[in-house]
Formats: C-alpha cells, structure tokens, sequence
C-alpha cells in the first residue's frame, strides 16, 4: 500500500480547470480502478471521473461547487499496486525542477488561531506560487479580493507582518455617508435582479463564439430546396423504421448530404493551421450536431459519419443528444468534429447566421420545412420547402465554392435516390 494523491485531471484537450458538481467518495471508502470519485463540470459537459487506482480514501481535499484547476490534489487513496503518473501544475512542476533560493521566513500563526486548509483557500494559481516563494502559508491569508478571493496585495501585506487594511476600514466617514443614499437605491434595485456566475458551458460558449467572430471572415448565404421526394421516402421507410425501434428524422439524410458534399468539395471539410501557416484537408469526416440542452449549447460529434448508414447515424444522433442533455457525454464525444451542422428548424426557426464551429470553416444551418408555393413543369403547386444556411470561412472558401457546395447538398436532397447511390 502507497499512499497516491489523486491530482484533478486534465479533462479534454484544452480544459484545464473544471467545477465539482459532486464528489462521490469519502474517508474510509474502498475503491477500485473505474469507480466514478466525482462529477465535474469542464467548458462543454458534465463529465464522471473514475478513479485511477484501487484502495481506500484516506482524504477528500475538494467539495462540491469548487473550481479546480489541473493537477491540485482533490483525494488521497491509500493505493494498492502500481501509481499511475500525473500532471502536475505547471509552476509547481518548474519549482520540483529548480527550488527557489531563499525567501521570507514564514509569518508567525497567531495563537490559538488554526490555519485554513490551502485547497479551499480561493487564488488564482500565480498568487498561489507567489505565496510559496515569500514563504507565506496562504490558508492563513486574509482575503479582500471579490468573492473573498486571495490577491497578490494580500499575500504581500501578510507576508510583511500583517494583514491588509480593508479598504472600507480606510474610507473617511464622510464618504461612507456620502454613498449611503445611492447604496440604499442600488440595494432596491438589486432585490429585481438576480445574479448567477458566468461560467461553464455559458462562458465556453461565449468565449468560441467570440473567437471564431472574430478570428475568422464570417460569410453567409441562405438558399431554400424543395423536398417533396425526401418527405414521401422517409414516409415510406416508417413502417421499416418502427420494427427496428429507430426514429428517423431528416438530420441523418442532411449529414449524409453533407458528408457527400464535403467530398465533392475539400475545403469545405478543412481548417486553417494558424501557427504552422498551412491549410489542413481532412480526409476523414467527423459532423458535429449542435444540441441544445438546459446548460447551454453542445456540439457531440459523429465519428466517421461517411462509413455509417444512415440508421446508424439516426441512432448515434439520439444517443448523443440524449446523453449530452443528462451532461453524460465523455471529452472525447464532443471534440473532433471537421464541419457541423446547426437546426433551427425544431425550434420553428428558417434562415439564420450560424457561427462557425472554429476552427472549422464551414457550418451548415438548416430550418423549418414548411408548405409553399413552387413551380414545377410550370405550374404553381404546393410543396414541402427546406430552409438552408451556410456560413463559411471567407479565408479559405470563395462564395462560388460556397454557392455550389450549396447546389449539391440541395441536389441530394430533393433526389433520396441520388442519396442513397452516395451513401
């Protein structure tokens, strides 16, 4: 038996950092390789971490409703056999590697007085190192940041002899007295308004969608396909859908469509390597379904959607949307994708202005099919329409690419039997 310190992990790639949502285990709990130790919201999912070893939980460090960051430690499991390695913070990987010389004595605790635990302590990982090359133990630190958060002043004053003077302390009474009145009104106003943090899928949601804005040229075109034919055959396929407890929605035939158009044109299914200064073909195609869901917006991805069948792909689009809206999907299922596709339709919507999924260069959004009037073999007839939005990437794709990627999607869909011939 050794005794492991089980480090949060790196979620995803990218995702540093996550919100317990609840832990699991506790002192004195046995646990093996794979049990679920804790439930963590990163930036796209609610995620369940197993736990690495097998053993007994001798420590829990971490609680419910705490940020952690990659590599602090959240538990420590008396561990059988062999301890798996772990990631480590960087600053604390790069003073293993060079201890600093030196530093301030610690400050003296004051009597009587027990120290906070570090892990609940609330700093940012910098002010979390300055702490320990001044020498100064942060659970002790007096907070005066926002939300009782620990700041760089706050350490330093502690580290100097004593705790930082509040700076409502140093306020002269006539000012206190002068904000009195537009406090009591701001106080008023604040009983109409509620506020929440702005964090998890909410900001990972606004932080992609500003990058991808303004990282790359948005352009969009917006189109209409008449899908009488594609209505009738999905029509005719229901009483075979019913005995294979399948239900098929338009979605699968739009991504095989879409798969198929990405063959005919490549730069439809490519990205822009920034730092490396080259565009990236992809040769595999990997859709990704944007999925509404209570927190927020996901896109789960469809693996190598040109080798599955179009049941396949209406089965993994009703696992992954019902997976992804319990926050049961894994880093891996919502990362990958090469082009996605975004429906307004089920939510009564037509055109609209997708953002691209960045660093894809293209999204495809598709609306409502709804009755209108046509002409075919001129006549005015009533038919079903489809609504399609297409953003793309300026930098990489010209708008007849993207008009004519448009053309052939449309094409399979107002001909099924072409479809099927592409599948």
């Amino acid at each position: 038996m050794a005794k492991f310190e089980y480090r949060f992990p790196e979620l995803g790639e990218g995702l540093h950092e996550g919100e317990i949502i609840k832990m699991h285990i506790k002192p004195g709990d046995k646990v093996t390789d794979d049990d679920i130790i804790m439930e963590v919201q990163n930036d796209k999912a609610v995620v369940e971490v197993p736990c690495p070893v097998n053993g007994t939980v001798l420590e829990v460090l971490a609680k419910d409703g705490q940020v952690c960051h990659m590599g602090e430690v959240v538990a420590v499991i008396d561990a059988e056999g062999d301890i798996p390695e772990q990631a480590m913070p960087e600053e604390e990987a790069k003073e293993e590697a060079a201890p600093a010389q030196g530093g301030a004595a610690e400050a003296p605790k004051a009597e009587g007085t027990a120290a906070a635990p570090n892990h609940d302590v609330l700093a940012t990982p910098s002010v979390r190192k300055l702490a320990r090359d001044l020498g100064v133990n942060i659970g002790e630190v007096s907070a005066t940041g926002k939300n009782g958060k620990i700041t760089r002043e706050d350490v330093e004053a502690f580290a100097n002899g004593g705790a930082p003077v509040a700076k409502e302390e140093a306020a002269a009474p006539k000012a206190a007295e002068a904000k009195s009145a537009p406090a009591a009104a701001a106080a008023s106003r604040d009983a109409d308004e509620e506020r929440v943090p702005f964090k998890g899928i909410r900001k990972a949601i606004s932080n992609a969608m500003v990058k991808s804005a303004y990282t790359a040229p948005h352009v969009t075109i917006m189109d209409e396909v008449e899908v009488a034919d594609l209505v009738a055959f999905r029509t005719r396929l229901k009483p075979m859908m019913e005995k294979k407890g399948t239900k098929v929605t338009y979605l699968p035939f739009i991504v095989k469509a879409l798969v198929a158009a990405c063959r005919q044109f490549p730069a439809m299914n490519a990205m822009i390597d920034e730092a490396a200064q080259e565009i990236v073909y992809k040769k595999y195609y990997n859709i990704g379904i944007a999925t509404d869901t209570d927190n927020g917006l996901i896109v789960p991805v469809i693996k190598d959607a040109d080798r599955r069948s179009i049941w396949m792909i209406a089965n993994d689009i009703k696992d992954l949307a019902t997976r992804g809206r319990d926050g049961k999907l894994g880093p891996n299922e919502l990362k990958g994708s090469t082009i996605t596709i975004t429906n307004i339709g089920s939510a009564g919507g037509m055109f609209f202005t997708p953002i691209i999924n960045y660093p894809e260069v293209a999204i495809l959004g598709t609306g409502r099919i709804s009755e209108k009037a046509v002409v075919k073999n001129g006549e005015i007839v009533v038919a079903p329409v489809m609504a399609l939005s297409l953003s793309f990437d300026h930098r990489l794709i010209d708008g007849a690419t993207a008009q004519n990627f448009m053309n052939y999607i449309k094409q399979l869909l107002a001909n099924p039997e072409l479809l099927v011939m592409e599948v």
